[in-house]
């Protein structure tokens, strides 16, 4: 009997996510399954069971009537969840020691910037000016966590063992080792009175929407060393309010921000982000995955369902993550 088709929807650009790159993969670690890289006319749409996609166009997976399961390529399932022609079969995310391994590397390397004046110390290299300050112990600096999920929490373990002071908020209760945990309506200001540099790491869902605004802003701790708190935003561009962003930096309420997402992407170049002083932004790179090992992981998953075994990290639609 013939396997089952595997569809790849690829929408990228980027070199990590060229679509032939990601057909090869698929190819390789699927044996005789046969794998499409559409959209292209290659066969009865019919005979698509799976498809594996990033970026799909709204009601572009609405074509395949014999669905069984969509595997996203990336962490975040916001788009998808907005289409409201997505079939109804169940949605994997994508979950592998690679993509939270390269979140971490992204988060303790834009807090140990912060932490360690790189900012000023480049600025300064420009300018061919000596003129080193004071550099205060990782323990004196409190990190604040956004999300406890997979990322989050390897993340807030990294960051711990480095000897910063470590915190976390999360829409439900979390127990994470040496990390004080925070959860719900109820305890976020208090986790946030607390915090010096903010690492958000939450899902996009109509609850997060925005709520990176000036008015959490303004609840950040100010008796940090660093003298204004700092802002990590590695999850989704439509959890920030840019306008409020800009604005915060401008009046010191914060004192810098690293961005790899953004409410529109690519950045455009009339941005004020490309040239601030007081952002660094990066190209929404901070957990790019080799497509070697989510190929493998989606292989496994199949294989998992074929069996009659339970599929891992479905996404819950109620939750949005």
């Amino acid at each position: 009997m013939n396997k089952a088709t595997l569809a790849l929807l690829i929408h990228g650009g980027t070199e990590n996510w060229s679509p032939e790159r990601w057909k090869r993969r698929f190819d390789e670690v699927c044996g005789d399954r046969p794998v499409w890289l559409l959209p292209g006319g290659q066969g009865d749409p019919a005979a698509v069971h799976y498809a594996a996609v990033w970026k799909p166009a709204p009601g572009e997976l609405a074509a395949f009537p014999n669905l069984r399961v969509i595997f996203n390529l990336g962490a975040g399932v916001d788009a998808l969840m907005a289409d409201k022609s997505l079939p109804k079969v169940p949605l994997v995310r994508v979950a592998v020691g690679d993509l939270t391994r390269r979140m971490t590397e992204y988060v303790v390397l834009h807090v140990l910037m912060h932490h360690r004046q790189e900012l000023y110390l480049r600025a300064s290299q420009r300018e061919k000016r000596w003129a080193p300050k004071y550099q205060w112990p990782a323990g004196a600096i409190s990190v604040g966590i956004m999300g406890l999920g997979t990322l989050g929490t390897d993340a807030a373990d990294a960051l711990r063992r480095i000897g910063f002071r470590v915190a976390g908020w999360s829409n439900s209760p979390k127990t994470i080792a040496g990390v004080e945990c925070f959860h719900g309506k109820a305890q976020i200001d208090a986790f946030l009175r607390q915090t010096d540099i903010l690492v958000c790491l939450l899902p996009l869902t109509p609850d997060t929407r925005g709520i990176l605004n000036r008015e959490l802003f303004a609840k950040l701790s100010r008796s940090s060393p660093m003298g204004a708190p700092v802002v990590i935003n590695a999850g989704r561009g439509g959890l920030q309010n840019e306008a409020d962003i800009l604005a915060c930096l401008d009046d010191g309420t914060l004192g810098a921000v690293s961005l790899d997402v953004y409410a529109a992407e690519p950045l455009q170049p009339e941005s004020p982000f490309w040239t601030h002083p007081k952002v660094v932004l990066t190209p929404h790179n901070a957990a790019d995955t080799d497509p070697d090992e989510i190929s493998r992981y989606v292989a496994r998953q199949i294989a998992r369902f074929e069996a009659g075994q339970t599929l891992e990290n479905v996404v819950d639609p109620a939750r949005g993550y």
